[in-house]
């Protein structure tokens, strides 16, 4: 089994060359994506939390790799499959362990692996070698293995250029699929392999979606492409750039998504909203492909994989390219689709209603003379409010916790807010709220004092020159902690993350029944408790657009 390009890798470490000795061996009758599986729990207890972190060693389940290899529908007699980022090989293990066992089988397959960590080449070579002898003694299918140790991107950028363009090598040198579980982290715009493919990265770009576009471009023409990855990809502007490319080479034809952010790589403690991504290379299928089959399906985590549904829908109804932003938007039921129907067919935004939204101007360590434990309101200090002080429905100061709740008058001029009405909305979702969107309404005449600090992890919608009414404030807060909006944030948007660029863009139904909202849910006695109900009924019977939701 050839072994190239080892001077481009991470070499072996001492440590780890000596415990090779103790790698376990195959069990009798053990299919090679479970003994790839087993080694790399094996490895993986030898390796620190940050060193997996670092090297993006994320282990996929037997069943999510079993589920992502039978999205494949390569035919041929020889099959070339890559795997870019192969770590201990459970996913390109199960790709061909599905091709080989197929009635119809191929009578080759040829399999390029990348790994870049030479920690792992050893065992990923005892892994591929099983591989090999397995398909060949169970399934007469002559597996041909290539390990290059070698960064994937930088050994394959060229495929990308000039912008623009497809790649020109030959189809004896393309890939008939391609599946993958590419490492999770994020680059400088400066690093070597962003600067390869300065193309598709905007900002500071993370590197799966790097491999998942170099990746497509090494395809031939319907070639399989299968991804496991975050699904950050799908929506904001960082991954504009990279949706342009990518969606103009890549039909997706399978999306499938995970309900919680837990189970999917529970046993990594991965904190991400994954999806698995499976389409075929079609060049500039959009132009006349809108109408294509897309199958949408969800499961909670990877044990209740194989009990998930599928519902289709057309490509154009969730990728809109004609669109700037080319959202990916992920309806998994009816009422995700009833809901994006509703919210699309809402005729303004904030821009339309006079508003702005802006991110807090409190960075606490940038000012660190100026935030404090204590003070004295309003006369030296006013209240710095966090994200923690923004609970649904209501905004809560001091809490007496830890953080700094005080911020000086003095000297921080520049970073205080006047004291009028606002809605303030958390930018991050704390692990496994049941809503993303979590907003309260800030009433001035509730704090006696002349400014307000707003730290950085807040957003907030003010009245450029003026201010929101108290009724504004209230039924704004009141559509963001909606079922209604959340529903629809969740199907827009990939991110953890709530940008205040998205929520400018989110449409809004007209100020008049956003006011006859507030006017009512501030009358509650417990606004959460009959929100969504009221907001039902004030904004649940507007018309629909009589378009397709797209």
């Amino acid at each position: 089994m050839p072994v190239l390009n080892q001077n481009l890798g991470i070499p072996p470490t001492e440590e780890t060359a000596r415990s090779y000795q103790d790698m376990p061996r195959p069990r009798r009758g053990e299919r090679p994506a479970a003994y790839a599986d087993h080694i790399g729990e094996w490895y993986a207890a030898r390796r620190s939390n940050r060193q997996r972190k670092d090297h993006g060693l994320f282990l996929t389940p037997v069943p999510a790799a079993d589920f992502m290899a039978k999205r494949i529908t390569a035919e041929a007699r020889k099959v070339r499959v890559l795997d870019p980022a192969a770590g201990t090989g459970i996913l390109c293990c199960a790709a061909v362990e599905a091709l080989a066992s197929r009635q119809t089988k191929p009578d080759s397959i040829e399999l390029v692996a990348y790994e870049i960590d030479g920690d792992l080449i050893a065992p990923l070579r005892a892994v591929l070698d099983h591989l090999s002898d397995w398909c060949r003694g169970h399934h007469r299918v002559t597996v041909d293995i290539h390990i290059e140790a070698a960064d994937f991107i930088m050994a394959n950028a060229e495929a990308l250029r000039p912008y623009g363009l497809f790649p020109s090598q030959s189809e004896v040198e393309s890939f008939d699929v391609i599946i993958a579980n590419p490492p999770y982290f994020k680059i400088g715009k400066d690093d070597p392999r962003a600067v390869a493919v300065s193309q598709v990265v905007h900002g500071q770009p993370n590197i799966y979606a790097l491999f998942m576009t170099v990746g497509a471009a090494l395809l031939r023409q319907s070639a399989d492409f299968v991804f496991i990855t975050p699904r950050s990809f799908a929506s904001g502007p960082y991954f504009r750039r990279f949706r342009t490319v990518f969606f103009d080479m890549i039909r997706p034809t399978g999306i499938h998504l995970f309900g919680s952010r837990r189970d999917a790589f529970r046993r990594d403690a991965v904190l991400q909203e994954n999806v698995i991504v499976s389409g075929v290379r079609q060049n500039g299928w959009h132009e006349n492909g809108a109408a294509t089959p897309l199958a949408i399906s969800s499961s909670l985590g990877v044990d209740d994989i194989d009990e998930s549904e599928a519902r289709e829908v057309s490509a154009g109804a969730v990728l809109d390219f004609d669109s700037v932003d080319k959202v990916l938007r992920l309806p998994v039921c009816d009422d995700d689709e009833e809901a994006l129907a509703l919210v699309d067919s809402w005729p303004g935004n904030l821009r339309d209603l006079g508003l702005s939204i802006s991110t807090g101007p409190v960075v606490p360590f940038r000012a660190t003379e100026l935030v404090a434990r204590e003070g004295k309101v309003p006369v030296s200090h006013v209240p710095l409010l966090w994200m923690n002080h923004v609970l649904a429905m209501r905004a809560t100061w001091p809490l007496d916790r830890h953080k700094p709740e005080y911020i000086a008058r003095a000297g921080a001029e520049a970073l205080l807010v006047p004291n009028r009405n606002y809605v303030l909305i958390r930018r991050f979702s704390a692990k496994e709220e049941p809503r993303r969107l979590t907003a309260a309404p800030y009433i001035a005449t509730d704090f006696a004092i002349p400014e307000i600090g707003l730290e950085n992890h807040l957003n907030y919608i003010h009245r450029p020159g003026d201010t929101l009414s108290e009724d504004e404030a209230w039924g704004l807060a009141a559509l963001y902690n909606s079922r209604l909006l959340d529903t629809w944030f969740r199907a827009v948007n990939g991110n953890t993350q709530v940008s205040a660029t998205e929520l400018r863009a989110m449409p809004l139904p007209p100020r008049e029944t956003i006011v006859a909202l507030g006017g009512r849910t501030k009358r509650l006695a417990d606004p959460m408790a009959g929100l969504d109900t009221l907001v039902a009924d004030i904004v649940g019977s507007l018309p629909l657009k009589e378009a397709a939701v797209g």
